[in-house]
């Protein structure tokens, strides 16, 4: 499948994506002369007639915008989203991590499907209480803490 990375999707998503899902072709917005700066309505259609079959975006809004919705449907393009609303490195390691996990397993899908999918991959909670499992030992020793050595 020919996958287009929109615009508001990181170049270095597109460097990890690349060296992890070889078996499609996958291309950056930015990388295409004169596509910067399409608007959404422009953009759908425009990638179907150049032969992609998934447009790949952060854009969590675009399904809240009828003419978005409606280029989106007409251009019977898949649409896969990752909406994320991090910023700086932590935004990008989400990015990459949510991306990576279910891109793959979207990609899959989408082989199989007889029409047009809309995808939203379900993003890593950046919250140490939910990334994070610390055991202080003096408090919650594990098993055999006091016993080993």
């Amino acid at each position: 499948m020919r996958l287009l990375l929109d615009e508001n999707v990181p170049r270095q998503l597109q460097q990890v994506l690349t060296a992890f899902i070889v078996d499609h072709e996958i291309v950056h917005l930015l990388d295409l002369p004169g596509w910067s700066g399409t608007r959404d309505e422009s953009l759908y259609p425009r990638a179907a007639d150049e032969g992609f079959q998934v447009v790949l975006t952060n854009d969590g809004r675009q399904m809240q915008r009828e003419r978005e919705v409606a280029a989106i449907r007409a251009s019977g393009l898949h649409r896969v989203e990752y909406p994320h609303r991090h910023s700086g490195l932590a935004g990008l390691s989400i990015a990459i991590a949510t991306v990576v996990a279910g891109l793959p397993g979207a990609l899959a899908m989408l082989e199989e499907a007889d029409g047009q999918r809309l995808i939203t991959l379900r993003g890593v909670d950046p919250t140490p209480a939910s990334r994070l499992r610390v055991i202080d030992p003096k408090v919650s020793p594990p098993k055999f803490w006091f016993t080993s050595l």
